[in-house]
């Protein structure tokens, strides 16, 4: 029994000692929600070109308004310029700690002896890896950059000649040695050519239109550049083209706009009509259904802090540092060379792999406490568990949205966000697009409310109320996504699925929950991602 507390007291170190680092990581990476805000913004420019009726011809006027706004472009215009002031905010703020950690050592020197050197010391305890950190700028340095481009064209757009040509010079005048950031300034320059008066067009300026715009703004570009060449054809095709991407553009800001809007509101009058329920009703409302009755737990704290070390953090480390490396070394494969399909493929395979060892783990540490006391891992496909769990789902869509409005005030940006979103933005294959699904909306719920809301939840409520357990049960599957700028977000999403089992007592009801709510998000990222060129 000592031995075994001694490897689980290391194990625990050393999954502290990853999640810690992964979590401060994380305080440089930008969230994928500021993307995911210009890619719908980019469609609102699409479809701002879009020359057809939206509806009926008496309310086309307020549906066209309702869907893409009175001034999408000065809108979008503002929003980018947001984003750039945030991205240089936290540009300084990430060189400010690179140079921190570059000045000398405080501590008094001898009489005598001559002053050191402000340069970095890797030596010292306190000073941190600067990769990450200057990956963080390279990156923050490349936003900077494809966000003047498109603010200049936004400005030009709209009236703002002099404006644009100034935020393009400025980037032009940026010293650089790094391929990409050059492409991007001779694009710069592209761009005060065409706008210029009288008008200069530049070698290669179809080409690096083409490379380093996409979307609206390329179109923009393209456009400006075919009427000073006086090319007709070209410019026809163009605008057939736009026509034709503003009109699929409505119809998917329809679907990542409204549909929401609609679930959001639904959601608003249930969480009303539940605190409603709750005042009037007291212990026989919905929302007080075996919300203090505990579960018969016939294991001690060892058991779950077992389970969560080894189950979960522990096989984690197993499949993504021994597991995985060693497979694709006897397979002669290289991640870094895999296209979205092998990654989407791999990350399903480490996630099935996590999930089996998770289980065989719980089942092994609860095996001598068989058979378990009822109410344990319940499915019952008979119960109304399918009304807990899209009521559920509506319930999280307002709280959740709220509590992210808040989390992007205070992260400005930052704090990162689970690298499969980034993924699924990328997903134009559609057998790619599959797999996700399969691991996102399937594997993933069924996992983690098992482990989650189906051992955890149950175990804590041994040494603390229904509603305490609800609560460290929820910050605990926040934080282990890894995230800092998801755990506030999460935590509440959690407690959601919480107080949706704890009321319904079947593990069917947070499972779909789970499942619409990937789901929903998964959507929005394909319909998203398949309009950024």
């Amino acid at each position: 029994m000592t031995l075994k507390r001694l490897i689980l007291g290391l194990l625990t170190i050393a999954v502290l000692f990853v999640v810690s680092l992964s979590l401060i990581g994380s305080w440089s990476q930008p969230q994928i929600q500021s993307r995911l805000e210009l890619y719908q913004t980019n469609f609102l420019l699409h479809a701002a070109e879009w020359q057809g009726e939206i509806g009926e011809v008496s309310s086309g006027k307020s549906a066209r308004e309702a869907l893409i706004g009175t001034e999408p472009i000065k809108a979008a215009q503002k929003q980018y310029q947001e984003l750039r002031k945030q991205a240089q905010t936290n540009l300084e703020k990430t060189r400010s700690q690179i140079e921190q950690f570059q000045k000398p050592d405080s501590t008094p020197l001898p009489a005598g002896e001559p002053p050191l050197k402000v340069t970095a010391n890797p030596d010292r305890p306190d000073y941190p890896s600067q990769q990450p950190l200057q990956a963080s700028i390279n990156e923050l340095e490349q936003l900077i950059n494809e966000l003047d481009l498109r603010l200049g064209i936004l400005q030009a757009r709209q009236g703002q000649t002099e404006e644009a040509l100034k935020t393009w010079k400025a980037q032009i005048d940026r010293p650089t040695t790094e391929t990409d950031k050059q492409a991007v300034a001779k694009t710069a320059a592209i761009l005060i050519g065409l706008w210029s008066n009288p008008p200069r067009i530049l070698p290669d300026a179809q080409e690096l239109i083409q490379k380093n715009l996409d979307g609206w703004f390329r179109y923009q570009a393209l456009s400006q550049l075919y009427t000073f060449q006086q090319r007709q054809d070209a410019l026809a095709k163009l605008q057939a083209a736009e026509q034709q991407i503003a009109q699929q553009s409505v119809v998917k800001l329809a679907i990542v706009g409204a549909l929401p809007t609609l679930g959001f509101l639904v959601g608003v009058g249930l969480v009303i009509f539940l605190v409603v329920q709750r005042l009037l009703k007291g212990k026989e409302s919905l929302l007080s259904q075996n919300s203090d009755v505990s579960w018969s737990t016939p294991w001690d704290a060892e058991t779950v802090w077992q389970v969560f070390v080894v189950g979960f953090f522990g096989i984690q480390l197993l499949v993504s540092i021994l597991l995985l490396p060693v497979a694709f070394r006897l397979l002669n494969l290289q991640p870094s060379t895999f296209d979205l399909r092998a990654r989407v493929l791999s990350v399903l395979v480490s996630y099935v792999l996590v999930a089996l060892g998770g289980v065989l783990v719980v089942y092994f540490s609860v095996k001598s406490f068989l058979p378990l006391p009822e109410g344990w891992f319940r499915f019952d496909l008979l119960g109304n568990w399918f009304l807990w769990g899209l009521g559920g789902y509506f319930v999280a869509l307002p709280l959740v949205i709220a509590v992210s409005l808040i989390n992007q005030l205070l992260w400005k940006g930052q704090g990162g966000s689970n690298p499969l979103l980034s993924l699924a933005l990328e997903g134009k294959d559609g057998v790619a697009i599959a797999i996700f699904f399969v691991t996102a909306a399937i594997a993933a719920p069924l996992f983690e409310e098992f482990l989650f809301r189906g051992f955890l939840l149950p175990s804590l409520t041994r040494y603390m109320p229904v509603w305490g357990a609800i609560l460290a049960s929820s910050l605990l599957f926040a934080v282990a996504h890894l995230s800092l700028s998801e755990v506030l977000p999460l935590t509440t999403l959690g407690i959601v699925l919480a107080v949706v089992y704890t009321r319904s007592r079947n593990l069917l009801a947070p499972m779909l929950l789970h499942s619409l709510w990937n789901s929903g998000t998964l959507l929005s990222l394909f319909i998203l991602g398949s309009g950024s060129n």
